[in-house]
């Protein structure tokens, strides 16, 4: 796991050497390193904050910055672990630093040393990687390729065997914690690059304006300073220019512990080209609400940048794959979505393919006719061979066969028809019934032409809002009971444990018991017992209709199952097996229909990652994630009141003062 700091790691003066390499040191300049091509007008500038996965990479892209600018670099300084002999710090110059010694005054050598104090200083940190610490950029001298003879031998020890075509095919997702970001040729904060690029319709490259680049510079460094556990990605393209960034910040990363097992993968405003090439991950919370899981910035709806994006995810999750996925219908994200979550439930969201019925259908003769015949065929049926004949009917009775969107639907009904996902579950965002939808997120937040700079400004404004609402409706579920409406023991039961909002979703099935006209027994079989149960349902305006609902019962294992699924489209039972089970007598809930994920206590209840019983004790990452989580617990619960408050700050304090002794008693 990835732990976001700007702090240096220190080792102790006793476990290290300092083996200085002075102006005779090995001079070196490498062709093509980190994914940067022969031929490159620019490159990004170092900063504080960058991170390699080994010195070896930090060597070669200094030395490739280095002859872009025109200069040749020195390893000025590097130390070593006195045991291991591992090396952990390293400063590296230009090769102008410094002067000529005395003794060597005297050789006939011209002298080409100024004093340029250019420099990079650099250690490896806890999470086994190299990270900037200081940087220098100005010289003080003439800057030029043509001022040095290019050395294209590289030292033995920074060798690597380079990549073949085949090689890039497998190419994983680089961890570079940059706190500086080349976005194709726009510059940074800390470069004399103008920021010069433009639109590009190029797909293997993100699509920034000029300043965009300075404004994610400005919001990462923000975040990561103020911000823990605030984790980001990004991915280069062959040529070094960036072509995906994505991040998210401590509170969200906690909840995909929470609320990570169905997810909604908004691509809505990449899709729609909209300035901004932004998707996000969103969730449900425990009052149904929408809950943010990540952001990012493509290049474009490519197999290959989702892919990445997905395995960036699953890296700062853990591994731990959603049960569910809800998309648009795109053919790259079926594909990435196979490779990357093979076993997850990849479905497409309902209302986004509704939403398009005007657009797709709004020139047919009988448009009205054939959007109500869908609509009957998509939301009123119960059973596959309903369905079927519904559709064919469709298809027959207007004489569409041949239209193409139509036919591609017909041909992935499997992935959207609600007939076909009943044993999936979607914790409330099924969309299964008219009306409902997906919203995006940052709805009302961003628009069309909504600038990167604007955006980030509202992006932190949007969570704030969320988080806001998130904490009141905390607050009202556990400091007030909702009001019963029914003498009904299941309305009782539920409301001692549930969150008002969802509490209130299922009371209102609860108060329909009294539309279902009666329950009958259908069929046994053995401890299965098959029930009918009719209910008298409005359609189209006033109308009325009876309708059949049948309803598996066992009471041996406590399964109850209707036929309409509402359990796992939105997560509580329906009135009909309600009424199946008051027929049995039953005066409670059984409790693998209670679903820890809507209680009010949730948060307290759920342990990420099995708690700290499987920490690695020499892990200091680790240690960080897990005391992390158990901070966020107590801050969670610390907002619930002004009391809560003050005895969460007393346990913060006390707790601090004791490790004070702890670290006391070390030195």
């Amino acid at each position: 796991m990835e732990v976001a700091s700007l702090d240096s790691e220190q080792v102790p003066d006793g476990e290290c050497n300092e083996i200085v390499t002075d102006g005779d040191g090995v001079l070196t300049e490498s062709d093509v390193q980190n994914g940067v091509t022969e031929g490159r007008k620019e490159f990004v500038a170092p900063a504080v904050g960058m991170e390699f996965e080994s010195y070896d990479d930090a060597y070669n892209y200094y030395n490739c910055y280095a002859k872009e600018v025109g200069f040749r670099v020195r390893v000025k300084n590097s130390w070593f672990k006195r045991n291991s002999r591992e090396k952990y710090g390293a400063v590296l110059c230009c090769s102008s630093q410094g002067f000529k010694r005395i003794k060597d005054v005297n050789r006939l050598r011209k002298e080409t040393r100024t004093g340029c104090p250019a420099m990079i200083r650099m250690r490896l940190v806890d999470s086994k990687r190299w990270r900037i610490l200081e940087v220098t950029l100005e010289h003080n001298h003439l800057l030029g390729a043509k001022m040095y003879k290019s050395i294209n031998k590289m030292g033995s020890g920074t060798k690597r065997k380079s990549q073949s075509s085949s090689d890039a095919e497998k190419r994983t997702i680089k961890l570079y914690r940059a706190l500086v970001i080349d976005s194709g040729g726009n510059g940074t904060s800390n470069s004399n690059i103008a920021d010069v690029r433009n639109f590009s319709d190029h797909p293997d490259q993100l699509n920034l304006r000029k300043g965009d680049t300075q404004a994610i510079y400005n919001y990462l460094c923000r975040m990561q300073l103020t911000n823990p556990n605030f984790f980001y990605l990004m991915d280069f393209n062959d040529d070094g220019l960036l072509r995906n960034v994505f991040w998210i910040d401590a509170r969200c990363r906690a909840a995909c512990g929470y609320f990570g097992d169905v997810i909604y993968f908004d691509n809505t405003y990449l899709s729609n080209k909209y300035d901004i090439p932004l998707v996000a991950f969103v969730g449900i919370n425990h009052h149904g609400q929408a809950v943010l899981l990540g952001c990012a910035l493509l290049a474009g709806e490519t197999t290959e940048s989702y892919t990445w994006l997905f395995k960036a995810w699953l890296t700062c999750v853990s591994g731990h794959s959603p049960q569910t996925i809800i998309t648009d219908r795109c053919k790259a994200l079926q594909s990435a979505i196979a490779e990357v979550f093979p076993r997850c439930h990849h479905r497409f969201g309902l209302s986004h393919i509704m939403k398009k019925v005007p657009e797709k259908l709004g020139g047919l003769r009988n448009y009205d006719a054939i959007r109500k015949a869908l609509t009957k065929a998509v939301y009123e049926t119960l059973k596959v061979i309903e369905f079927e004949a519904a559709w064919g009917f469709m298809i027959q009775r207007f004489g569409v066969g041949d239209h193409e969107w139509l036919r591609s639907l017909y041909e992935e009904r499997f992935w959207w028809a609600p007939v076909y996902l009943k044993e999936t579950f979607f914790a409330g965002m099924a969309a299964a019934r008219p009306g409902e939808a997906l919203s995006p997120f940052f709805d009302r937040y961003v628009h069309k032409q909504t600038p990167l700079k604007e955006f980030l400004d509202k992006y932190e404004l949007a969570l704030q809002k969320k988080h806001k609402d998130e904490a009141l409706a905390d607050i009202e579920s556990r400091s007030s009971s909702p009001t019963l409406k029914t003498r009904c023991s299941f309305e009782l039961q539920l409301s001692k444990a549930y969150t008002r909002e969802i509490f209130e979703k299922f009371q209102f099935e609860v108060e329909e018991m009294y539309s279902c006209l009666s329950t009958t027994q259908l069929h046994v079989d053995g401890p299965i017992i098959i029930f009918l149960v009719k209910e008298r349902v409005v359609v189209e305006g006033s109308r009325r209709e009876i309708r059949d609902y049948e309803v598996l019962y066992n009471r041996t294992a406590g399964e109850v199952r209707c036929i309409c699924s509402c359990f796992n489209f939105y997560g509580y039972l329906c009135r009909h097996a309600l009424c199946v089970l008051n027929y049995n007598g039953v005066e409670e809930i059984p409790s693998k229909y209670i679903l820890p994920r809507w209680k009010k206590d949730y948060k307290r209840l759920y342990i990420p990652d099995q708690g700290s019983s499987n920490v690695d004790a020499t892990d200091r990452v680790q240690w960080f994630n897990q005391l992390y989580r158990s901070a966020l617990h107590i801050v969670e619960e610390g907002v619930i009141s002004l009391d809560h408050y003050k005895v969460a700050l007393q346990a913060f304090e006390e707790s601090l003062d004791r490790v004070h002794v702890v670290e006391d008693k070390h030195e």
